[in-house]
């Protein structure tokens, strides 16, 4: 084997150290740049072990590795899992990329493609990260590529390749190797136009890890060997790969004498370069044919200096993407494939990429290979294991909105991906932020089109790899170091990360100070991305850039102040410093520089007295939620002064209650609280200034006690006022401070005394000798009575037990007496409070005060004997109070009843029976008050149901309701039936007893028994005698007659016989005919309704013509509707002779007043005779033949002789009928053929229709229909589109056995849309996707003549299985009883057959059939009215 660097010498490599730091220098990288870019990785774990995010990697380690046949074997059930390829097929491609749908990456996602690209795109980034990346021309290598093409026609560049050295190949077969030190200077010319012309364009270059070779691959197929050093031509291979066929890639592995090449044809070749006996040769080994699919991308893993040991590296991986897979091999120790991994489906014209990068995971350095295809990126991580096989563990991948045409490792945390439009998109790999967009259309990118179609040998390549090629350019991009190298038509050039310094002057350069002080932050707090510069630990990291944050908030505040509008409106500049003041205040504040806010900051804004004002108003928010605690004196002042000549006075209240009021003139500070009235404040700094607790007190005494004395309404102001003195007394007592947090624990004793004595002194300070005594108390109790009592409940409960707390206790208490009992001036409500009170506190078991008991007697006098009736119900609630705090105890009971009946306390007699359980005298006191009368009823129901009475309770209980029965029903009719018909169902009769007045017995009936009253009863359960319900119904003909008929069509349990005879007696004639049809003597009821009829024709008849005649023309009118009504409801049971009878006397008793002379009647009245006897007629003429009538007419004597004019008008109208029921049914028949007709049409049709599979492979198994011959299966294809085995669907339970044959249901239909199995006539079917699809069974292999496999059709002439689904199908395109219903009973009243097809419906041969439904009709046009 040859030693291949073995005529280069030391200075060679240095020179090419040298020329990387020169280039480094002219892009203005840092140090720590520099060193980044070649990825420390174990620096980075040091420092960055705490940024890693294990979530982002979901596959947990596992303890001891699958096998491949373990792999092979499993069941596509996870989500996304791997399909292994036997390494010995690796050259037998016979895989179907379709059949991967649910094995590929991305099985449930990248599928739909136009799911991926409904994400929404990214926002612009700009604001959050800056600007992230630099790119730069490179003038001079740009410049001398241009000039070469005039000068020496080297033609247009075609492939870069970048190492210590920058390397370009063009068009005409030149090498121009350039430096990259700040000159750029050309160093080399590799290669002559004439070779050029021979081997045609460089199609792809590659330069090996030291940077001594150059390998050249042609657009003709040949490659060149160049020593980089001397420019001296090694190598020209000829026969490494297929003539013809132009090289795509040609990649230097880490082994100097080891390279991988990709040819057009898509076949990948290994070459070995030896040197034997002074002869360099080269060997070539083919690792892929591109026969059995075409390699279009390869990727060699290269390890950097100080990765050289990774033990990965001893296999010398290979990354191989073809049109349809990736795959993952070992070269050494011998080739080995370790991955075969398939894209699932992708659009055929996007350019598959791969990269290698080492990253760290889990405190491990290893490779990780991105692969990507269209617009989703997937993560492998490479390991290897303890037993020294390779492992793939897949990782989050990444969705984009965008194809990719080029994908690049910047360093391990950071991507740069290149789309379709030349648009760069900067990705944070971890989080998938996307951190920066930059447009490169201006680079205009040289593409490797014409490669990858093979021009130069003729375009023989296959249209799948054409079609790749249009966007492929892998040899236009190469990145080294950190850099990415874009080559264009005339220009190179280059993008690198910004270091965080630059980043940040970068935004400031731009004026946006915000975002450059928000990207600092994220900086200072270890949140930004793609962070180059900043080494060291994470204390050193923030403190170099809390320094440079210091730095730009001094530049930002002298700008501030520098673009400050001298003139103009104040509000002008307020909005300028509000806008730029609080940023320099929050970044201080979080930089925890309370120093250089309050000492240089404060200088620099205190020149300008509106910046001034807006940084001590940007304080307020920090000093009120406590962030910001200690300000120096002289700020503190300035901002008490601010605020004070803004008028703000809350403001300051607010912030004095916050602030460490040690450093302020705490007089001047009081006074200025005092003449502004902040009590809050003021009491803050006599306790916290001078832990003085009394004299707040004393001011605010002296503001509410003189209005409260005099009897005066107190102000809003002095009501708030009142309010803080309770709760600050509250505090003081309870040891809390006012108005927020603890007095110190060793002061609380002393506070506790210092108020109580306060509060109890006989008189206060410089008092009037008119004073009364205990000023305090006096005052307090006058303000809000409730309020101070629970104070001292709360005090009392705090209290130990120790002697001088209980001497406090009863002092206090026998004040409280002494200024309330001793006074007339306190109300009742008042009076009442502090003996609750005193009831509450003598009714605790640890009771220790002493109350005389005469106190609590004159309490109730006091209560219950007013001089006045006013205040009533005030003082009973008081009374309740006090009883229930416990203060029953004091009164003598009996007395006390007395005296709450005397003053008609009926909530107190309740109270006092309620403890005695003497229920039945609370219904006295609910009846008796007015204001809780109608509760009674529940108080009654709910004694009667709640367990817990005795029988005897119960039993008097109700002995009182039924005493008071007249009254609960007068009171609520319908919830004393309720409560009767509940609790006492059986002794109605005796309810109905004790009601004498008839009114009050009708209300109490109706309730009982007419449903329509809302009573909750279960009426069955409600046996109640029919003697009842007729007694109501006789009550209900006196006290309301028009209501019966109604009421009786709803009530039940009535006797028919009796019914009538009460009817009759109140001469109620049409409820009398009610109940004569519902007994069933229709003739009768007719006969009354007749009569009645008659009757108010005569009447109508004898009016005189000049009277007013409507209301009873109305009543003539209703009265013929309800007989019509009467005769249709019954003539369908009746013979034609019973018919006659009901019809013909109607129909005379309507003509006999026209038959009278015309001048009788008036002519109003006869025009609407004429129009109800049109009506009786055409009623008529559905149930009597039309000669009967017409002979029934010409026989009157009227008639008769001759004088038809009269009827003529009846005679046309019959006519008309008759048309119209002609149209009617002409036009029906007419409907039902052009449906028949349609309907037979498109049944023809679907049953005979061909099917059309989508795929090639049966749906549940996933394999292809042709399988093993042997199996005497079937093939099942759906009219969805589905094709099965008939093995599978069975097994999946998706067949139906009926009369013997068998019904199919597509499995993926039906499960997605959650149908269960298949009924008979399955009405569920989804709208547009058919469950019992049209079906087409053949064999799945073709068997021979006599295999039994083949069903042969039934001969019956019947509907198959299939064509029953059709029409099923069919008739489930209408909603409701459609045309097609009406089709579907037609063919059920076929001759009787023995096999029907609509049998769905059909129970027997009584069905119901649609035409004798009531709801039944067609809805027709009636014929047009014919003109006289």
């Amino acid at each position: 084997m040859e030693n291949e660097p073995d005529h280069e010498n030391v200075e060679q490599s240095l020179c090419a150290k040298t020329a990387e730091e020169e280039l480094n220098k002219s892009f203005n990288l840092e140090a720590s740049l520099s060193k980044f870019s070649y990825i420390d990785l174990d620096k980075e774990l040091e420092f960055k072990n705490d940024l890693i995010d294990d979530k982002e990697f979901d596959i947990p380690q596992v303890d001891t590795p699958p096998t491949l046949e373990s792999i092979l074997n499993e069941t596509d059930d996870e989500e996304e899992s791997f399909v292994l390829e036997d390494p010995t097929l690796l050259n037998i491609d016979t895989i179907d990329s379709h059949s991967y749908d649910t094995s590929s990456v991305a099985s449930s996602d990248s599928g739909d493609r136009t799911n991926l690209k409904r994400k929404k795109r990214l926002p612009d980034s700009f604001s959050l990260h800056g600007s992230v990346m630099r790119h730069s021309l490179l003038k001079g290598i740009s410049a001398q590529i241009v000039s070469a093409a005039d000068k020496v026609d080297a033609g247009l560049p075609t492939a870069i390749a970048v190492s210590s050295l920058i390397a370009v190949g063009t068009s005409h077969g030149l090498a121009l190797i350039f430096g990259k030190d700040q000159n750029q200077a050309l160093r080399l010319c590799l290669g002559s136009t004439s070779v050029g012309g021979q081997y045609g364009a460089i199609s792809a270059l590659s330069i090996n890890n030291d940077c001594s070779r150059l390998l050249c691959g042609f657009a003709k197929g040949q490659i060149t060997m160049w020593d980089l050093a001397s420019g001296k031509l090694l190598r020209s291979i000829t026969d490494a790969h297929p003539p013809g066929t132009a090289i795509l890639h040609i990649k230097f592995t880490d082994d100097p004498t080891l390279a991988i090449c990709n040819d057009s044809g898509g076949s990948v070749f290994e070459l070995t370069f030896k040197r034997v006996m002074g002869v360099r040769t080269c060997e070539s080994r083919c690792l892929f044919s591109g026969s059995k699919g075409e390699v279009c991308c390869i990727e060699p893993l290269h390890s950097k200096p100080d990765l050289k040991d990774h033990p990965i590296t001893q296999f010398s991986l290979l990354a191989m993407a073809s049109l349809t897979k990736i795959l993952v091999i070992g070269l050494k120790p011998s080739l080995k494939v370790w991955m075969t991994f398939p894209y699932g489906r992708m659009d055929p014209s996007s350019v598959p990429l791969l990269a290698w990068h080492f990253v760290a995971v889990h405190n491990y350095v290893n490779p990780m290979l991105a692969f990507c295809r269209g617009d989703v990126v997937h993560f492998l991580l490479v390991k290897r294991d303890e037993s020294g096989a390779i492992h793939v563990t897949k990782q989050k991948h990444l969705h984009l909105y965008y194809d990719l045409i080029n994908f690049t490792w910047i360093n391990s945390r950071t991507v740069v991906l290149l789309d379709s439009a030349e648009k760069l998109h900067v990705i944070d790999r971890q989080t998938q932020e996307e951190l920066e967009t930059v447009e490169i259309s201006e680079v205009q990118l040289v593409y490797n089109s014409s490669h990858f179609k093979s021009l130069a040998t003729g375009g023989n390549v296959s249209q799948a790899l054409a079609l790749v090629g249009e966007k492929a350019c892998y040899q236009s991009i190469s990145s080294y170091g950190g850099q990415i190298f874009y080559l264009g038509t005339k220009s190179v050039y280059v993008m690198m990360l910004r270091s965080w310094r630059e980043r940040v002057d970068h935004l400031l350069k731009q004026d946006c100070v915000t975002e450059a002080l928000a990207l600092a932050w994220s900086f200072h707090e270890g949140k930004a991305k793609a962070v180059v510069g900043l080494s060291g630990d994470a204390s050193k990291r923030k403190a170099i850039v809390a320094d440079r944050m210091v730095e730009i908030l001094f530049h930002y505040a002298d700008r501030a102040l520098k673009k400050c509008p001298d003139q103009g409106k104040i509000q002008v500049m307020e909005q300028h410093f509000q806008d730029m003041v609080p940023v320099i205040v929050d970044y201080c504040l979080l930089l925890q520089r309370k120093d250089l806010l309050f000492s240089q900051v404060y200088d620099k804004l205190s020149e300008n007295s509106v910046a001034k004002g807006v940084f001590l108003e940007c304080l307020e928010p920090y000093i009120l939620s406590d962030k910001l605690v200690g300000i120096t004196p002289q700020v503190m002042k300035d901002l008490i002064v601010h605020f004070q000549d803004k008028k703000l006075m809350e403001n300051v209240e607010a912030l004095i209650v916050h602030m460490d009021i040690t450093s302020l003139d705490i007089q001047q500070v009081v006074l200025m609280c005092w003449e502004n009235r902040l009590y809050d404040a003021m009491i803050y700094v006599y306790n916290r200034g001078m832990n003085e607790f009394i004299s707040p007190m004393e001011k605010l005494f002296k503001v509410i006690a003189p209005p409260l004395n005099a009897g005066k309404t107190l102000t809003d102001e002095q009501v708030v006022m009142g309010n803080k003195l309770l709760v600050y007394i509250s505090c003081c007592l309870a040891g809390r401070a006012y108005p927020l947090g603890d007095i110190p624990e060793d002061l609380v004793p002393l506070v506790k005394n210092q108020v109580f004595e306060f509060l109890i002194r006989l008189h206060s300070a410089e008092a009037s000798p008119e004073e009364e005594i205990y000023p305090y108390v006096r005052t307090l109790l006058h303000f809000d009575t409730r309020e101070f009592l629970n104070v001292l409940a709360l005090t009392f409960e705090d209290f130990k037990n120790d002697k001088q707390a209980v001497e406090y206790q009863q002092r206090i208490v026998d004040i409280l007496l002494k200024v309330m009992v001793e006074n007339s001036d306190f109300t009742p409500s008042q009076v009442g409070c502090l003996f609750t009170f005193l009831a509450r506190q003598l009714a605790k078991p640890d009771n220790t005060l002493f109350v005389n008991r005469t106190l609590f007697d004159q309490v109730l006098e006091f209560l219950c004997s007013p001089d006045d009736d006013s205040r009533h119900s005030e003082r009973q609630q008081v009374l309740l109070e006090l009883l229930q705090a416990g203060g029953i105890v004091q009164f003598e009971e009996s007395r006390l009843i007395r005296m709450a009946e005397k003053a008609e306390f009926y909530q107190i007699c309740e109270f006092m029976y309620e403890r005695e359980h003497q229920y039945d005298k609370i219904i006295d006191c609910y009846l008796r008050d007015p204001l809780r009368e109608e509760e009674v009823f529940n108080y009654i129901h709910n004694i009667l149901s709640i367990p817990g009475h005795s029988a005897e309770e119960k039993r008097s209980v109700w002995q009182k309701a039924m005493d008071h029965i007249e009254e609960l029903v007068s009171l609520k009719p319908c919830k004393a039936a309720e409560l009767v018909a509940t609790h006492f169902s059986e002794q109605i009769e005796t309810v109905i007893e004790k009601l004498q007045n008839q009114v009050l017995l009708f209300k109490f009936l109706r309730s009982l028994l007419d449903p329509r009253e809302g009573i909750h009863v279960n009426q069955e359960l409600l046996q109640i005698s029919p003697c009842i319900t007729e007694r109501f119904i006789e009550l209900l003909c006196q006290f309301n007659p028009t209501q019966v008929t109604e009421t009786l069509q709803v009530l039940e349990g009535y006797r028919l016989e009796e019914t009538i005879q009460i009817t009759q007696k109140y001469q109620l004639h049409e409820v009398t005919a009610y109940l004569l049809e519902k007994k069933g003597d229709i003739h009768g009821a007719f006969l009354i309704m007749l009569k009645r009829l008659q009757s108010k024709l005569e009447e109508i008849m004898h009016q005189g013509e000049n009277t007013k005649q409507d209301p009873l023309l109305k009543d003539v009118e209703d009265t013929t509707l309800e007989t019509i009504a009467l005769c249709q409801r019954n003539s369908h049971n009746l013979n034609q002779q019973q018919r006659e009878a009901l019809w013909f006397p109607l129909l005379e008793a309507m003509m006999a007043p026209q038959k009278l002379s015309s001048s009788a009647a008036p002519p109003l009245h006869s025009e609407a005779l004429k129009s109800l006897t049109m009506q009786v007629l055409n009623s008529m003429a559905a149930f009597i033949a039309l000669p009967s009538i017409l002979q029934r007419i010409l026989q009157d004597p009227v008639y008769g002789k001759g004088k038809l004019g009269e009827i003529q008008g009846l005679i046309l109208g019959m006519l008309d009928t008759f048309n119209y029921e002609q149209t009617l049914l002409e036009t029906t028949t007419s409907l039902l053929n052009q449906d028949l007709h349609w309907s037979l049409c498109n049944l023809r049709a679907s049953v005979s229709r061909g099917l059309n599979p989508k795929q090639d492979y049966c749906s549940i198994c996933l394999q292809q229909y042709k399988r093993r011959q042997e199996m005497a299966d079937e093939i099942i294809v759906f009219s969805c589109g589905h094709l099965y085995h008939s093995f599978c669907l069975q097994n999946k339970e998706c067949t139906t056995e009926i009369e013997g044959q068998t019904r199919w249901t597509c499995y993926k239909c039906s499960s997605s849309n959650k149908v269960g199995k298949l009924s008979e006539n399955s009405s569920e079917i989804k709208k547009g996707r058919i469950t019992p699809s049209q079906v087409k069974v053949s064999p799945s292999c073709h068997p021979s003549k006599g295999d039994p496999a083949v069903k042969k059709a039934t001969s019956e002439p019947v509907l198959d299985p299939q064509q029953i689904q059709a029409f099923d199908q069919l008739c489930h395109l209408y909603r409701g009883s459609s045309r097609l219903a009406l089709l579907t009973e037609l063919s059920q009243n076929r001759s009787s057959e023995s096999y029907r097809p609509f049998s769905g419906s059909q129970s027997g041969p009584a069905f119901n059939s649609i035409f004798q439904n009531e709801n039944f009709q067609l809805q027709l046009i009636p014929p047009p009215v014919t003109e006289d």
